[in-house]
């Protein structure tokens, strides 16, 4: 679900240097950061390191091609831009953290390969799959029907997508159940997203209720979206259940969750028929079995995001 890109404008790097609690990314579905109200305080980033302990096992690496064993590494595409996801707390010249990093690394660990991380916008990273250049790609990933057409997942966490208003705005009083509460807004999200499609896809419901319809307005950046926001250009963000909860959570967003719309299963992303899924899948097992999986969760915060078990290629949360 989750899911926004941030790869880099000067500015937009040394807004989330100051402050990365602010930036949020996409779900594919995933989810955010911007202007620093005045005395803003950036959160502290958890200092406990439970993928330190992980170790290579063996029946997990031996799912790997063997020309992958031989290179010893891996290609990641990465969207960061958003806790408890992927981000950076220290600059953008510094490593990123997060859930997603920390699984990222962990599976790596287990499977016995080096991860080489290259940033990427979150709307690339699925076509470049394809072509190539990257072996995954890691992003808040929702798995939905029209992308399993073309990208083979293996699922880490439930996430899914959410809504978010300016903190103190009534004009959605109540949880977000149907779009049609959503007609006559401005609504921001990702570009690239589930939410994007989602929203794109549904743009006739409020004719249809015989209401104005809603706008909706996509930002490659999601420093952008929030500063939107925070500015009275849009009235409303959709992006991830944890992005968005995490965010509402720092005083500094001043931002008001109104909780979940629709759950998705995330995943890694592979092109279509790639052979790495089932070493993947297996690492993750891995992982949930001795107890790291519960571990990085809790300590970013999205345990009720957790799985009993990795699949591959599940269908699309109905």
């Amino acid at each position: 679900m989750n899911p926004r890109p941030l790869r880099t404008r000067p500015r937009i790097a040394a807004t989330l240097a100051l402050l990365p609690v602010l930036a949020l990314t996409a779900c594919g579905s995933g989810d955010t950061s911007g202007v620093t109200p005045a005395g803003a305080q950036a959160s502290t980033t958890p200092t406990d390191d439970p993928v330190a302990a992980v170790r290579k096992v063996d029946s997990a690496a031996a799912l790997l091609p063997a020309n992958v064993r031989e290179a010893g590494s891996l290609r990641v595409g990465s969207s960061i831009g958003f806790p408890p996801g992927a981000y950076y707390p220290n600059g953008t010249d510094k490593a990123p953290a997060g859930q997603d990093i920390d699984l990222a690394d962990a599976v790596a660990k287990v499977l016995g390969v080096k991860l080489e991380r290259q940033d990427a916008s979150f709307e690339t990273i699925l076509p470049a799959l394809g072509s190539g250049k990257y072996d995954f790609g890691t992003g808040n990933f929702g798995v939905t029907a029209e992308r399993l057409k073309t990208i083979d997942f293996v699922t880490y966490v439930n996430d899914g997508q959410g809504f978010a208003v300016k903190k103190g705005d009534t004009t959605l009083k109540t949880k977000v159940t149907d779009l049609t509460q959503l007609c006559g807004l401005t609504i921001g999200t990702g570009a690239g997203t589930t939410f994007e499609a989602t929203l794109t896809a549904q743009k006739g419901v409020c004719v249809k209720a015989g209401k104005k319809p809603y706008d909706v307005k996509v930002y490659a950046e999601n420093a952008a979206t929030l500063t939107a926001l925070q500015q009275g250009r849009i009235d409303v963000i959709m992006s991830t259940i944890n992005g968005l909860r995490y965010q509402a959570a720092q005083p500094a967003s001043q931002t008001t969750f109104l909780g979940e719309f629709h759950r998705l299963d995330v995943g890694f992303a592979f092109k279509k028929g790639s052979p790495l899924t089932k070493a993947f899948q297996a690492a993750v097992n891995e992982l949930i079995k001795d107890g790291t999986y519960a571990r990085i969760l809790k300590k970013w915060g999205t345990s009720a995001s957790a799985i009993d078990t990795s699949r591959i290629n599940p269908p699309e949360h109905t």
